[in-house]
């Protein structure tokens, strides 16, 4: 009953503008954003907030450095920030960092925008997957549409729409001081102590009404990504996505050269199913990936085929390729480098001419154990061969039996097998 009395108090509240004062005994949690934004750190926000939400915390504070991120994930963090039912907070922190391009719209989102000093804010241009202007009618149409993004964001935070707009048509960006005064952001705080400071007394609009902080004296949490978030995390960058793909393939087609030694194929089956997670978390390229997949066919043929060292350098050339154009983005921090690419391709190459190489050249080679590797194989008498009798072969005693009597230390050849007793010969210098 006291919790629908306080529920109605909130609405009415809010109805005729009077702002509430959250309790002094609430928590501040403080959430550190780093790197590419994507869908795992869509994840990682959306839950703090729900938890937030969950807890009545005072307010969530996101700590953000980052160069940019998807789109797609961006506006779902926005999506999230717009609709929160506890005050938010983006703090591009610490100095030195930046809220670029996808960090732009997250950090205008917040009912709160706080930088550190020494940091900038903005550069959200659209551009090709070449890293090019765009021309043409696709110009005006990406433009447009995400120029409005950033316009519909600061409308609703009552920010400055005319430079919203601005970094996503002309990739304006600007300082921590430039931002504060042109309305961008509305605190500059030294740390997240200075930041708690500024943040009390101050009012954010929620859904049930207007709410005034009062953080003097709530308890300052700093969380982290569970272990599963960084693990997650760590497997959507570019070139980890490369590496596994890489490594699956050679592990499943070692496996498939030489059935049975199990391991390889393990290893491969798990860093193919990784790659693909960290493919679908990225703008992937198609075009790129069939390259990459050619590239591997041709290692493969080099080994049955003679084609002087031809379908080999088709092989890297293809896979080179393919590496360059896996990542379908403009933005530099989510290309790979060609560094990495280098070293991909080379050990991938060698560890197929070497690995698969050794493996189907293992194919003819003579038998060494089993039954066709018992034939032929010679030992010592251990027990008097008259008709049967012991002998020791490949490190092992057996039973045996002689057409003719054969006594101990005598060498014999093993011609042949029945059930687990061996058939064999003495050997004489003639032989």
């Amino acid at each position: 009953m006291a919790v629908r009395i306080l529920s109605l108090c909130l609405v009415l509240c809010g109805l005729w503008g009077v702002p509430v004062t959250l309790g002094a005994d609430a928590v501040i949690n403080v959430h550190q954003v780093e790197g590419i934004i994507n869908p795992v750190v869509v994840e990682y926000m959306t839950d703090s907030i729900r938890r937030a939400e969950e807890a009545k915390d005072v307010a969530v504070i996101f700590r953000l450095d980052t160069p940019g991120g998807l789109v797609d994930s961006t506006r779902e963090i926005v999506k999230a920030l717009l609709n929160a039912n506890v005050p938010t907070v983006v703090y591009v922190a610490p100095s030195g960092a930046r809220a670029a391009s996808a960090g732009t719209f997250i950090t205008m989102a917040a009912h709160i925008a706080a930088m550190a000093p020494g940091t900038n804010i903005g550069a959200a241009h659209p551009v090709s997957g070449e890293g090019k202007d765009i021309e043409g009618d696709m110009r005006q149409k990406a433009e447009n549409d995400l120029a409005a993004f950033a316009r519909s964001i600061a409308e609703k935070r009552r920010r400055n729409a005319e430079w919203a707009e601005k970094a996503v048509r002309e990739s304006v960006a600007v300082t921590e001081v430039e931002a504060r005064e042109q309305r961008v952001i509305d605190v500059i705080a030294e740390d997240i102590p200075d930041l708690v400071k500024q943040l009390d007394g101050r009012q954010v609009t929620l859904i049930q009404g207007t709410v005034r902080l009062h953080t003097e004296g709530a308890t300052v949490r700093v969380q982290q990504m569970t272990w599963r978030q960084r693990f997650l995390a760590a497997l959507s960058h570019p070139q980890i996505a490369l590496m596994l793909l890489s490594l699956g393939s050679i592990g499943l087609l070692v496996e498939l050269y030489n059935p049975g030694l199990i391991f390889p194929g393990v290893v491969g089956a798990l860093a193919l199913l990784l790659a693909f997670y960290s493919l679908q978390t990225l703008p992937i390229n198609y075009t790129g990936l069939l390259l990459i997949g050619l590239g591997m066919v041709m290692f493969i043929l080099e080994i049955k085929v003679t084609s002087f060292g031809m379908l080999i350098l088709g092989g890297i050339v293809a896979m080179s390729l393919g590496a360059l154009m896996l990542i379908d983005s403009p933005e530099e921090y989510l290309r790979i480098p060609l560094s990495t690419i280098v070293l991909v391709v080379g050990t991938t190459a060698g560890l197929f001419l070497f690995v698969v190489g050794a493996a189907v050249r293992s194919v003819g080679r003579e038998p060494v154990s089993g039954r066709e590797g018992m034939l032929g194989a010679i030992g010592t008498v251990r027990g008097r061969i008259d008709p049967t009798g012991t002998v020791f072969v490949h490190g092992t005693l057996w039973s045996a039996r002689s057409a003719s009597p054969i006594e101990v230390g005598e060498t014999v050849r093993v011609i042949g097998i029945e059930g687990m007793r061996l058939t064999v010969e003495k050997v004489t210098e003639e032989t």
